[in-house]
C-alpha cells in the first residue's frame, strides 16, 4: 500500500468516527434538553437566576427547553423513518 492510500484510509477512519460521535451528540439532544425542561419546571420556584417569581412557565426557561427538545427531534424522527422502511432516510 502507497503512502497516499494509508493516509487516505485514515482519513476515511478518522471521518467515520466522527460521524458516528456526531450522530450520538444528536440522537443525546433531545432527551437531554426534555430532562432539563422537567428539572427546570419542578425547581422553578426555588429562586433560580434565569426564573422570575410568580411568572408563567411558558417564559422561563421550561419553555425554552421544551423548545430546544423538539428542535432537535429531527434526529430521532430520522431514526425511526429509517428502521421502519429499511433504508436511509
Amino acid at each position: 500500500m502507497s503512502g497516499w492510500a494509508a493516509i487516505n484510509l485514515r482519513a476515511c477512519a478518522y471521518a467515520a468516527g466522527l460521524r458516528q460521535a456526531a450522530r450520538g451528540l444528536q440522537l443525546a439532544a433531545t432527551p437531554i434538553f426534555a430532562g432539563m425542561a422537567l428539572l427546570s419546571a419542578y425547581n422553578a420556584d426555588d429562586g433560580m437566576i434565569c426564573s422570575m417569581q410568580g411568572s408563567s412557565m411558558l417564559t422561563g426557561m421550561v419553555f425554552m427547553y421544551l423548545l430546544m427538545s423538539l428542535f432537535h427531534l429531527g434526529a430521532w424522527l430520522k431514526l425511526f423513518i429509517r428502521g421502519s422502511n429499511g433504508h436511509d432516510a
